[in-house]
């Protein structure tokens, strides 16, 4: 495998983080610089293990990961995606003062492993093509790190304007994904 197309690898499996780094973004009033670093590092450690765990797997279970990885990622993101547009509806109808942003680190676990379920295939296919695994784990990582960064700043910056809105297009984002996944996964996309 080509660095170009390493690099062009990467990216595409790291726009999944980008996404839900923005949705992250949206929910915080003013910017968490350690909240935004702790999301992107996630994002980026979980997407550069999973090929790796998928590269010691290798191809002996690549069929079992490929039939279910896209009903993982649907179930949890849909759950996530689903609780964050629940949760605008009661807060709207709620008399209470609206929580205080709070990074909560089950849910970006979840959310995590979530978006990056996919990349345990892409390992087993590393194994099969003997790609040079240590160096595309770090490029991985590194390149949804960054991008899971930008997310957030993003993210952060369009949903001070718009909170409770934003707020419902994040979690409807991530159930969208979630959806985007099963059918690829299904093979009716």
């Amino acid at each position: 495998m080509s660095w170009t197309e390493l690099i062009l690898l990467s990216l595409g499996l790291a726009m999944d983080a980008f996404s839900v780094s923005v949705c992250k973004g949206l929910s915080m009033k003013k910017i968490d610089y350690k909240g935004a670093f702790l999301i992107a590092l996630f994002f980026g450690v979980f997407q550069g293990g999973m090929p790796l765990i998928g590269y010691f797997l290798g191809s002996r279970f690549e069929q079992f990961i490929s039939r279910y990885s896209h009903w993982v990622a649907f179930i949890l993101l849909g759950f996530i995606g689903g609780k964050m547009i629940f949760e605008t509806f009661r807060a709207e109808s709620s008399d209470e003062p609206q929580q205080e942003y709070r990074l909560n680190i089950g849910e970006l676990l979840v959310l995590a492993i979530a978006t990056s379920i996919d990349a345990l295939a892409v390992g087993v296919v590393f194994a099969a093509q003997k790609t040079p695994v240590v160096s595309s784990v770090i490029v991985i990582g590194a390149i949804t790190f960054v991008t899971s960064l930008i997310g957030v700043v993003i993210g952060n910056r369009f949903g001070s304007k718009y909170e409770k809105k934003a707020e419902f297009a994040g979690g409807l984002v991530l159930v969208l994904i979630g959806v985007k996944l099963l059918l690829d996964g299904l093979g009716i996309l």
